[in-house]
């Protein structure tokens, strides 16, 4: 008699069939990717945030990350980010000083509190999404060695370099442009920053929202003997404003601030005021930042710009007087990270001057283009 055989088609048909219906079921329960963080100097005790990125955009504010996990320092050798699907990402880590959940930072936005990157990326500018990134493959474990270090260091950031402020003018048959060499020099600390003719002093504030004392150079307008129909009305006077700011942070990484100033140095008298929008936007090494305002002077600053006093008529130059005068501005601020010690800073911006300006007598332009420059190393 003969026995019976086994089918073995039809049996590895039914093996490949109960493996596939299993994996399907357990799909779910496979763990993803993990990230193993090992720091090389950890702080003996309090609180410790590994964040993960997935946008250079929010990566260069550092906001709205992708994934938080924190950690008590106790002692472990190694802190665990689980379940993380494969993707591209970039690694923050920072020691939360005061535990109140967030990365403290001065006005201008550096964080003050100790931290370090993947890749040990210690960038001494807003950081570069690409010089941090990894890529993630799914069920892959990786594991980081970062150094914790303060981004301000122990006295600040000092940065130096040439630069220069420039912009165009509105005037009557005026030659050339008003632009002035200065020294760039920069300096970030906990609260003073320098940035070329700006500086700012952090008062109060937390993350979201900080106010700080400023002061500004401003350059003179123009020199009169660039153009006839400025012939006898003197040159304009450079100044230096100070005054008070408030700076937020908003929702989808915009920022908004507002400023107010006066001539401190009464050169010309006047005030200034200006609202500010801006959105930051990364790619590759360079970051750009879009910029709206809208700018307010008052009568004694708008008629030592544009003004033409009673005395200094004449009859191709009848007097005009201004009131307070508002202007809308579109810019674009740029920061190139050539290395981690070398920047470039670019700011351009357009002004659309009003009716009652354009109306002088001395003006023959609608707008005004403006801008500062500077290349510069950090120390």
């Amino acid at each position: 008699m003969k026995r019976p055989g086994v089918n073995i088609r039809k049996l590895s048909s039914l093996n490949f069939g109960l493996v596939t219906a299993l994996l399907l079921l357990f799909c779910p329960y496979i763990k993803a990717a993990e990230i193993a963080v090992r720091i090389d100097n950890p702080p003996e005790s309090g609180r410790v945030a590994l964040v993960l990125f997935d946008s250079a955009n929010t990566f260069g504010d550092l906001r709205d990350p992708y994934m938080v996990v924190k950690y008590p320092l106790d002692g472990r050798e190694e802190y665990l980010i689980e379940d993380v699907e494969a993707g591209e990402y970039a690694l923050l880590v920072y020691f939360d000083e005061n535990g109140n959940d967030a990365i403290d930072k001065n006005f201008i936005g550096i964080p003050k509190e100790p931290l370090g990157f993947s890749n040990r990326y210690r960038p001494k500018g807003p950081p570069v999404y690409q010089r941090a990134a990894f890529q993630l493959q799914r069920v892959e474990s990786r594991s980081f060695d970062v150094e914790l270090y303060r981004p301000l260091g122990d006295f600040g950031r000092i940065g130096a370099g040439v630069g220069i402020i420039a912009r165009s003018s509105p005037y009557r048959d005026y030659n050339g442009t008003v632009s002035q060499l200065i020294p760039a020099i920069t300096y970030n600390g906990e609260r003073l920053q320098i940035y070329g003719p700006n500086v700012q002093l952090g008062l109060v504030g937390s993350s979201k929202l900080r106010l700080a004392a400023t002061g500004r150079y401003r350059i003179g307008v123009y020199n009169e003997e660039d153009s006839a129909y400025l012939e006898g009305m003197g040159d304009r006077s450079d100044t230096f404003m100070a005054g008070l700011a408030v700076r937020a942070e908003l929702p989808g990484g915009l920022d908004a601030s507002a400023r107010y100033e006066v001539d401190v140095l009464d050169r010309i008298g006047g005030e200034e005021a200006r609202i500010e929008f801006r959105k930051p936007l990364q790619l590759d090494i360079l970051r750009f930042v879009p910029t709206v305002a809208v700018n307010w002077s008052s009568s004694a600053m708008s008629n030592h710009d544009y003004g033409v006093p009673q005395s200094n008529a004449t009859a191709q130059r009848p007097a005009y007087h201004l009131g307070d005068v508002y202007s809308v501005e579109a810019g674009l601020g740029l920061f190139i990270e050539v290395t981690t010690d070398w920047l470039v800073i670019i700011n351009i911006a357009a002004e659309s001057l009003s009716n009652d300006v354009t109306a002088s007598p001395i003006v023959s332009e609608d707008h005004v283009i403006k801008g500062f420059a500077a290349v510069n190393y950090v120390f």
